[in-house]
């Protein structure tokens, strides 16, 4: 469930945070269009408001993650995305091309989804699941180019 600007500025004030043109505009771009990455995240925040330091983007991304309003995924190879499903346990899939990034329903049920063979002692509370192929318009590309 995504949050209006109403709501995350009242969850910034309950947690003693200033409620900045900045950090809104931060957490906008990354409801606009999930699985951002910083870069992305910056440019749409700064068309928005005109100018923003990259620091602050940087900081309005750590404080809502720490606050649990956005979470930060880390697909290898890919830097780092935000989007604003936090509520569940859900996973990804990824395209090896293009870096396309979709939501994946857990199948299981309860988080973690899964259960480690060995633990080690942890506790374990979440299990990152990726699954990685081609999305369909880089499944296209790759068969038209194939083609004789």
């Amino acid at each position: 469930m995504e949050l209006t600007a109403t709501d995350v500025a009242a969850h910034l004030r309950s947690n003693g945070l200033r409620v900045t043109a900045g950090r809104l505009a931060v957490y906008a771009a990354v409801a606009e269009t999930g699985h951002r990455d910083t870069e992305a995240i910056a440019t749409a925040a700064r068309d928005e408001l005109g100018a923003l330091s990259t620091q602050a983007v940087y900081g309005a991304l750590q404080t809502f993650t720490a606050l649990g309003l956005l979470r930060r995924i880390e697909p290898a190879g890919s830097p780092a995305r935000y989007e604003t499903r936090v509520a569940d346990n859900h996973h990804h899939v990824v395209c090896r091309l293009c870096s396309a990034i979709a939501d994946v329903d857990c199948e299981v049920g309860v988080a973690p989804c899964l259960h480690a063979s060995a633990d080690h002692g942890f506790v374990v509370d979440e299990a990152e699941v990726t699954f990685w192929g081609l999305c369909p318009a880089c499944q296209k590309t790759t068969r038209t180019r194939r083609a004789p």
